[in-house]
């Protein structure tokens, strides 16, 4: 495909979702499959071809519909994946109103194809609403009271403990001419158990994940020890990106790190690849483990429980917070998570961070 047609494309798109239609990747590559697959006859063909794989209600059809004639209202040739008859064309076409270009083509012999690889991939997260900046306020009281403790095993001065403080004794007593006046005591401080949060990026969790990482840009800033992965088709390590201090800045930073956000689910894989990783291994050890997802596993949910039985036996304790959990009557009967919810300590529903704050303060499942 040529670069101006790829450009159309990726254009018609970005129109689609600065128009307000949510386009994940999942449908942006079917749609770009299948204009390879069966080339559109004619500008019909193409309108039913792109409604079929980047629309899913009608309400969508309606924002579709004014931004398909702004891009391709003007009678445009159909796609085809033919041999350009000459390959010195201009670039037409390639700005809105102004129909297809006339080169939509794959080069016979280039090797390349409409693919959705090319497809902007970066996640777009609206701005933090006043609102929700006093909900962040207030998680910043309650996720560090929420979070586990254990015993340290350096021991520090206090007024009582299981251990004689020898030095202490010995200065006092220098002082008092090497009389013992004063017992003085050591102990265990506590300190809180290391965080690992895992949350889900894919396409069924686009309305939530804006959210959930806002909660993990806090336990980043008030945990001291603390590590946030995303999920979608692949890992990512994204606790360097949300150290930024402004929640807004962290969330524009991880633009250029997440780029799996919106599309597919493979979570068992992705946890696995997190375990088999020996640096990232050891931050599950003894770690209070969080993953933020619907659990809607694609294909064999073999791999997802074998992941989560390891989580949970590597962690203090694992926590699964699913926005389907929220409702009522929900029973985790998909084959998912029937399959980790033997292995997981905790499920409860949170969407955004009002919920995630009522469950913080309850402080059951954390603990």
């Amino acid at each position: 495909m040529s670069a101006p047609a790829a450009g159309h494309l990726r254009g018609f798109l970005r129109s689609l979702r600065e128009h307000g239609l949510d386009v994940p990747v999942t449908r942006q590559r079917d749609f770009l499959r299948a204009l390879a697959a069966v080339p559109p006859r004619d500008p019909r063909h193409l309108y039913w071809i792109a409604r079929a794989t980047l629309t899913g209600t009608v309400t969508d059809a309606r924002v579709f519909d004014p931004v398909f004639a702004h891009w391709f209202g003007s009678a445009p040739p159909p796609v085809r994946l033919t041999e350009p008859d000459d390959a010195g064309e201009p670039d037409a076409g390639t700005e809105p109103g102004g129909g297809a270009p006339p080169d939509l083509v794959a080069t016979a012999g280039t090797g390349h194809r409409a693919s959705w690889s090319e497809v902007d991939r970066k996640p777009a997260f609206a701005a933090t609403t006043p609102d929700q900046h006093q909900l962040l306020a207030r998680l910043r009281h309650a996720v560090p009271a929420a979070v586990p403790t254990i015993r340290s095993r350096r021991r520090r001065p206090a007024r009582r403990g299981d251990r004689l403080d020898v030095r202490r004794v010995h200065r006092d007593a220098w002082r008092t001419g090497g009389e013992v006046v004063r017992l003085r005591w050591r102990r265990p401080p506590r300190r809180q158990r290391p965080v690992l949060v895992l949350i889900d990026v894919s396409g069924s969790m686009r309305r939530h994940s804006a959210d959930y990482l806002r909660l993990a840009h806090t336990v980043v800033h008030t945990c001291a020890r603390a590590e946030v992965f995303t999920f979608g088709t692949t890992l990512t390590h994204v606790t360097p990106a949300l150290r930024a201090r402004e929640v807004d800045t962290a969330l524009a930073a991880l633009a250029a790190v997440v780029r799996d956000s919106g599309g597919g689910t493979r979570i068992g894989p992705s946890l696995l690849a997190l375990l088999d990783n020996a640096r990232h291994l050891g931050l599950a050890r003894d770690a209070l483990v969080l993953v933020l997802s619907d659990g809607l596993e694609r294909g064999d949910p073999t791999a997802l429980a074998t992941a989560v039985r390891r989580l949970a036996l590597l962690g203090h304790r694992l926590v699964w917070w699913s926005p389907l959990a929220a409702d009522p009557d929900y029973r985790p009967l998909t084959r998912g998570m029937a399959a980790v919810v033997p292995h997981v300590h905790a499920l409860a529903g949170v969407t955004d961070l009002v919920t995630a704050h009522d469950q913080l303060t309850r402080g059951a499942s954390w603990r």
